[in-house]
């Protein structure tokens, strides 16, 4: 079944509200009460349309998070029975010290068809559409997936740009991509972001990859599956507590590669509003009271993927 194009109005008003209401917190340094803010809108924002809707990716489980926390139910309980996922701030550092790219996001796909991800790590690539699906995968060498790369699209490698977190456990690889000469755009958070960038040309990304948040492997790879692009995650264990956890969500196989149809099934709509200006969309501009917001707004099953442009008056 397809998702009603209708919806996309109404999840894509949720992400800017929650953009609006931390917008006040921009370069204030507490992250913790950007994020609360953010949440507080979505979840009522969330309760207030008619859906049947069940959070698959949200703030954590319910011991961490009283708001949208993993199995939460929301919506009225009326209409079509929906899997979704939030990140009401992705990037809470970028927020709280006025950093580019901060985004408020929400996924949503019919009840069943979006992965459940555990809290953990997980291992990520990412591509366009015009990649061969066999060039680049997550078990080749950082120097094979380049070089394929390169071939595949007649680039040489000192004009390839890779994406990923600027993380110490990168380092080997950002050490080999140096020496193969390849352009890196190190990024400092927001995963979902960065491997959005694979999506367009004018981001001038030829590949996401790295370790980053598996729930934002998730977001993303909705995203990148209205564009027709390639991704590729693989869960990360370090504990008996996670392992336990992902089993008790049905994974089993804790090595298993994990292709984008096998995360997000179906039609799926994504929504993504800037909170602080980044390379997807602008952020909250605010003129008295007037908020102006900018949303990246994907529909798999209509091929959209346009940005909305918004404004809201509210009274303080």
């Amino acid at each position: 079944m397809n998702l009603d194009i209708n919806l996309i109005n109404h999840f894509a008003n949720i992400t800017s509200k929650a953009a609006i209401a931390c917008h006040k917190h921009i370069g204030k340094k507490d992250k913790i009460i950007a994020d609360k803010s953010a949440t507080d809108s979505m979840r009522s924002s969330l309760n207030k349309l008619d859906i049947d809707g069940k959070i698959v990716i949200g703030e954590g489980e319910l011991d961490e998070a009283p708001m949208l926390y993993i199995g939460e139910k929301v919506g009225t309980g009326k209409g079509m029975s929906l899997d979704i996922a939030v990140d009401p701030l992705e990037g809470t550092n970028f927020v709280a010290n006025n950093m580019p790219g901060g985004l408020s996001v929400i996924s949503i796909a019919e009840r069943g068809n979006l992965f459940q991800a555990p809290e953990t790590y997980m291992d990520k690539i990412a591509y366009s559409k015009d990649v061969p699906s066999d060039a680049v995968d997550l078990d080749f060498s950082i120097e094979k997936n380049v070089k394929n790369l390169s071939d595949v699209k007649k680039k040489s490698l000192n004009n390839l740009t890779v994406c990923m977190l600027d993380r110490p456990r990168h380092i080997e690889i950002i050490n080999e991509l140096k020496r193969l000469k390849v352009n890196l755009k190190l990024i400092t958070d927001g995963d979902v972001s960065g491997a959005l960038l694979v999506t367009n040309e004018k981001y001038n990304v030829d590949l996401f990859l790295g370790i980053g948040g598996g729930p934002e492997g998730v977001l993303a790879a909705c995203a990148l599956d209205a564009f027709n692009c390639k991704f590729q995650g693989r869960f990360i264990f370090k504990s008996k507590k996670d392992i336990a956890r992902a089993n008790e969500m049905g994974i089993l196989d804790l090595k298993k590669k994990y292709i984008l149809n096998e995360i997000v099934k179906g039609d799926s709509i994504f929504c993504a509003t800037g909170i602080t200006k980044g390379d997807l969309v602008n952020g909250v501009i605010q003129n008295g009271e007037k908020y102006v917001t900018e949303t990246l707004v994907t529909h798999k099953h209509s091929s959209l993927n346009k940005i909305i442009v918004k404004e809201d008056v509210i009274k303080p």
